[in-house]
């Protein structure tokens, strides 16, 4: 295995200059810290991660909190966690995956013991404890999501902006009668999740605006789940010509649901998910409709704020809304003159 001797002797450099470059702990000239990289690459060095903590006082790693004990990762959460890491890599840090519980006490071992440069946090809920957690500990951190907090950093879907695109599409083809079917762990664990409420108040806002009767039904993520809801809301209100779904995994479900109803998708009723992506939409029959989360350019922006925090780059850490783009299907539609 080759050494820190192996690489100054390679680039013709001493070994304290090697150690300046693979610390960063002081300036290199451009060209000699080219010569040390090449040398590096050559020699097929490893770099000491515990070696370069102690010189530098940092551990150039930055871990991303996902409730995934509590909440189950869906593809679209994959993407988000792809990109980052890439973006991460290109900037010179490693990125670690941290699955915690929805519980702050959780954080208390990872914040504690200088193991990560700083933080991401996913899922986050309107009142969050974790967030607090984070203040207090004085680590570095940005946000994908919000709390009722405007002063923190966050990067976040705009859910205002993608319910009112959602209306307006649904509207424009002579809908009146739309739901909602919105997510919900069970115990509840998550129902203060950002996402689900700043969507279910969105939802309602505008159809109240629109002078439309809002109706909301709630499901596990999970296609049972999913045909079940779809059930209860032509139950509820078998005038229903448009579902919106705020529920990836159970999107599929109440396409089942309403053809097993007897109803047709879109021809009675159309159903159109949200905060999702193409690909998902594509596992369904009919293809479904979707308003893509921006997952990729999420990750992108996110890791880029907390790293931006890290070298000191930014004055003010960013605050950013991004609406959910429309991908149409084959699961919405003009509304039926009557039903079947």
């Amino acid at each position: 295995m080759a050494t820190m001797r192996d690489v100054a002797e390679r680039a013709n450099v001493s070994i304290a200059t090697v150690s300046f470059v693979v610390n960063d702990t002081k300036p290199v000239s451009p060209a000699t810290r080219a010569r040390i990289v090449a040398a590096m690459k050559d020699l097929n060095y490893q770099r000491n991660v515990v070696a370069r903590a102690l010189a530098s006082h940092r551990t150039r790693i930055i871990a991303l909190l996902y409730p995934a004990l509590d909440h189950r990762a869906g593809p679209t959460i994959m993407k988000f966690i792809t990109k980052a890491a890439s973006v991460a890599h290109s900037r010179g840090y490693d990125f670690v995956l941290w699955p915690v519980s929805n519980d702050a006490e959780q954080m208390s071992h990872l914040l504690a013991g200088g193991l990560v440069d700083g933080v991401l946090l996913m899922e986050v809920q309107v009142n969050d404890a974790r967030v607090d957690r984070l203040v207090e500990s004085a680590v570095p951190f940005a946000l994908i999501g919000r709390t009722n907090d405007s002063s923190l950093p966050f990067v976040d879907i705009d859910f205002k902006v993608t319910l009112e695109k959602a209306l307006d599409y649904f509207t424009s083809l002579g809908h009146t009668h739309i739901a909602l079917v919105n997510e919900h762990t069970p115990g509840g664990l998550l129902d203060d999740l950002g996402p689900l409420v700043r969507t279910e108040a969105s939802y309602r806002e505008g159809m109240i605006a629109r002078g439309l009767v809002p109706q909301v039904v709630f499901c596990e993520g999970s296609p049972q789940s999913g045909r079940l809801a779809a059930t209860d809301v032509l139950a509820l209100n078998p005038d229903t010509t448009a579902i919106i779904v705020m529920n990836e995994n159970a999107a599929f479900g109440v396409v089942s649901g309403i053809k097993r109803s007897g109803l047709l998708v879109p021809e009675d009723v159309s159903v159109l998910s949200i905060s999702t992506s193409s690909e998902m939409g594509a596992l369904s029959d009919p293809i479904l409709s979707t308003m893509n989360a921006p997952a990729s350019e999420l990750g992108e922006l996110g890791v880029g704020a907390l790293i931006d925090q890290l070298e000191g780059t930014v004055a003010h850490p960013p605050q950013l809304l991004i609406a959910c783009p429309l991908v149409l299907g084959e699961s919405t539609g003009p509304a039926p003159t009557r039903r079947r």
